[in-house]
């Protein structure tokens, strides 16, 4: 009887954990949770095989929240020595359905409508630039 008791202690404190961690994994924060309506126009990813992975967005956003664009460059996945850059534009604005391989990933007529650009370097340094190109 001592044995049953101890038995169904420890699957109820196992099953409780793994209901923890389950709640725990489905419920982080996400892109999905910040108030910019924001819509992923453009992305480019050069192959692994050829250098450091390159990952570029191009975004459109209804509002100017400055943390929240930050915010948003930070939910994107990112590779240890790898570069990543988004490039955020009003919804109302021109914006490429295409970017380019290299450092300068924008056709130079979207510059003026460029409202921030957030990076993440290959050594994990992010900067956040508002109106970069102005």
């Amino acid at each position: 009887m001592k044995g049953n008791k101890l038995f169904y202690g420890i699957a109820i404190a196992v099953a409780l954990l793994l209901g923890y961690f389950f709640w725990a994994t489905f419920s982080q924060p996400g892109v999905q949770d910040l108030k910019g309506d924001y819509e992923r126009v453009a992305f480019y990813k050069n192959e692994n095989n050829t250098g450091p992975v390159q990952r570029k967005y191009a975004i459109t956003t209804s509002d100017t929240l400055w943390l929240e664009m930050e915010q948003y460059g930070e939910y994107m996945p990112h590779t240890k020595y790898g570069r990543t850059v988004v490039y955020f534009f009003s919804e109302s604005a021109p914006v490429p359905t295409e970017l380019q391989p290299g450092e300068e990933s924008l056709a130079p007529e979207y510059h003026p409508y460029v409202l921030a650009r957030y990076e993440k370097n290959h050594m994990g340094k992010v900067s956040f630039i508002k109106y970069p190109y102005q």
